[in-house]
């Protein structure tokens, strides 16, 4: 398995991924929308997305960073906003390899932390977190509210 950034004619197998993992989450499948959005991200760099590309250009993971502040810190921080992997590649260590290079790239740019969301649900995914020593925020709670 090759962890790597985003190049080039990634575009298709990310958006495919992308459109998986938002279904995952309880959204309708729409690749056109998964086509723009990622698209969008790169041309204007506001991601940082690295793909775990398992040979032949066949994609099975993906991480999406995207740069911000942390005001109270005063420093800069990324927000891991998206993990996927595909069914047939779990269990490999395919979103750990994924989380390490996310971290790596953090670190490398000078990044005070890396901040992520899950579902209350998704256990897995958070003894993975856990096992790589992030820790659960016990203090704040995140709202949300739907402008459209």
């Amino acid at each position: 398995m090759n962890i790597r950034k985003y190049r080039s004619g990634d575009l298709e197998g990310v958006a495919r991924l992308f459109n998986d993992y938002r279904i995952f989450y309880g959204q309708n499948p729409d690749i056109g929308l998964a086509v723009r959005f990622i698209s969008d991200r790169i041309e204007n760099s506001e991601s940082v997305i690295f793909v775990a590309d398992a040979g032949n250009g066949t994609l099975v993971g993906l991480c999406q960073l995207y740069p911000t502040f942390c005001s109270v810190a005063a420093v800069p921080i990324y927000i891991l906003y998206d993990l996927f992997v595909a069914p047939n590649a779990r269990r490999a260590g395919v979103a750990k390899q994924l989380l390490l290079a996310a971290i790596g790239q953090a670190q490398t740019e000078g990044k005070a932390r890396v901040d992520l969301t899950t579902a209350k649900q998704n256990f897995g995914a958070q003894a993975l977190y856990e096992s790589l020593g992030w820790k659960r925020d016990e203090i704040f709670y995140t709202y949300n509210l739907s402008i459209r």
